[in-house]
C-alpha cells in the first residue's frame, strides 16, 4: 500500500459493506496519488462515526448497505457538516436513485461499472464543486427527460424514497425504525403514505413497482417477507 506523504493529498472515508470491495478501491486511489483513505465503514451509523472522528475531505459511500442506506449515511453527514461533500458510487443504473441522491445533498454519482477513470474524474470534480454523474447515469437521466414520464418515485421525499429502499431490501419496520431513529409507528405512517403516492395497494405491489425502477437489488428477494 503506497503511503502519502503528501500533505494536500485528499483525504477519504470509504463506505461499503463488502471489505474486498474497499479493498480494491483503497488500492486503486492511493496507487494513483493524491489520495489518503483515512478511514472505511460498512454501514451507515460507522459511516457517521467515522465522519465525525476524521471529518474527511470526501466520503465516497455506496447506497445498498446493511441497515440504513446510503441515502441516510448522507443526510447524516450533511447535517453535521452541511459544506461536507459525498459520493455515491452504486451499482445501481437507476435514475430515480441518482436524482434522490442528488436531492439529499450528494456531489455526484457514479456506477460501479464506471472506468476507473470515471471515478477519478468524479472525485476531482466532486472537490472542484461541481456535481457529476458517470456516462451511463447521465444518459439514463437523459432517456427518462425524453420519455417524460415524470417517475411516480419522484413525488416521494429522500426520507419516504430511503425508507422505499429498505422495505425492498427486505427490513421490517422495526429494523428500519431502529436504523432511522424514527419510531415504529412513524415508519409504519410513511409506508403508508409511500403506497398511496405510488399509487399500489399492497407490499407485493410495492416491491414489483420499487424492481421495475432500478430500486432494489434483484428481483429474487421475496415480497413476501415484507411486513404489512
Amino acid at each position: 500500500m503506497t503511503t502519502l506523504g503528501n500533505s494536500a493529498a485528499v483525504r477519504i472515508l470509504l463506505v461499503d459493506d463488502h471489505a474486498i470491495v474497499r479493498a480494491g478501491y483503497r488500492h486503486l486511489l492511493e496507487r494513483h496519488g493524491g489520495y489518503r483513505i483515512v478511514a472505511e465503514a460498512d454501514d451507515a451509523q460507522s459511516a457517521y462515526l467515522q465522519y465525525s472522528a476524521h471529518r474527511p475531505d470526501l466520503m465516497i459511500t455506496d447506497i445498498a448497505m446493511p441497515g440504513a442506506s446510503g441515502l441516510e449515511a448522507l443526510r447524516r453527514v450533511l447535517q453535521l457538516d452541511p459544506a461536507g461533500r459525498v459520493l455515491i458510487f452504486s451499482m445501481h443504473v437507476s435514475p430515480d436513485l441518482a436524482l434522490a441522491a442528488l436531492r439529499s445533498g450528494a456531489r455526484g454519482y457514479v456506477t460501479k461499472s464506471s472506468t476507473p477513470d470515471t471515478l477519478l474524474r468524479a472525485i476531482a470534480d466532486a472537490m472542484a464543486g461541481r456535481q457529476t454523474l458517470s456516462p451511463d447515469i447521465a444518459q439514463a437521466l437523459a432517456l427518462a427527460r425524453v420519455a417524460d414520464g415524470r417517475s411516480e418515485l419522484q413525488q416521494l421525499t429522500p426520507r419516504e424514497f430511503d425508507i422505499l429502499t429498505m422495505l425492498v431490501a427486505p427490513h421490517s419496520v422495526d429494523d428500519i425504525a431502529r436504523a432511522l431513529h424514527l419510531s415504529p409507528k412513524t415508519v409504519q405512517n410513511l409506508h403508508y403514505q409511500i403506497k398511496r403516492k405510488l399509487n399500489v395497494t399492497s407490499d407485493i405491489e410495492l416491491t414489483r413497482f420499487a424492481l421495475a425502477h432500478g430500486v432494489g437489488a434483484s428481483a429474487a428477494q421475496a415480497p413476501e417477507a415484507i411486513q404489512k
